[in-house]
């Protein structure tokens, strides 16, 4: 719970990128919602850092209070799944392909769960200014993020594959 409010504390301000503009804490409440549900995820520190995981790349979060606050091994799995946003948006998304196998089992639960909500929220919600062909080529992406994810939690992957599939049969890109 305290991983909850501080996470609710630092997107405070922020909203999704879909029409609606939801609250962005739904985003990684609902990541860790799905690793306790689908993935069968117990262990706390993987749940914290789900919560947790877009907090040092969104937020002015430092590494420092994310130690003090949930310890060594939630601050390593957060930086894991955490983007430079220093580095150019076509970078981040290619480093992210690449670095997907080497990641730890956290990470790639974490990523997994991430990559199952976000597929499913840009095929049902995508940002306004977004063309079909972008949601398209954002699906192709994550799907290349999850090949070097696999062999970490089959029910996570097999989520994975029916929320991707769906996704390209709403938008007639099978």
């Amino acid at each position: 719970l305290k991983a909850v409010t501080f996470a609710a504390k630092k997107h405070e301000d922020q909203r999704r990128k879909g029409r609606r503009q939801l609250p962005y804490i739904n985003h990684p409440l609902r990541v860790a919602e799905i690793l306790w549900d689908i993935g069968g995820v117990r262990d706390v520190e993987i749940l914290i850092a789900a919560v947790l995981h877009d907090t040092l790349e969104d937020t002015e979060t430092k590494p420092d209070e994310l130690e003090r606050a949930f310890g060594a091994d939630v601050l390593r799995t957060v930086q894991e799944v955490s983007d430079d946003k220093s580095l150019p948006k076509a970078v981040r998304k290619q480093l992210q392909i690449d670095h997907a196998p080497h990641l730890s089992r956290a990470a790639k639960l974490i990523k997994l769960a991430d990559k199952i909500h976000n597929v499913h929220e840009v095929s049902h919600e995508p940002p306004a200014d977004w063309p079909r062909a972008r949601v398209v080529a954002y699906i192709d992406w994550a799907d290349a993020v999850v090949a070097g994810l696999r062999g970490v939690s089959a029910p996570l992957e097999t989520a994975y594959d029916a929320v991707s599939e769906k996704a390209r049969r709403k938008l007639g890109s099978s």
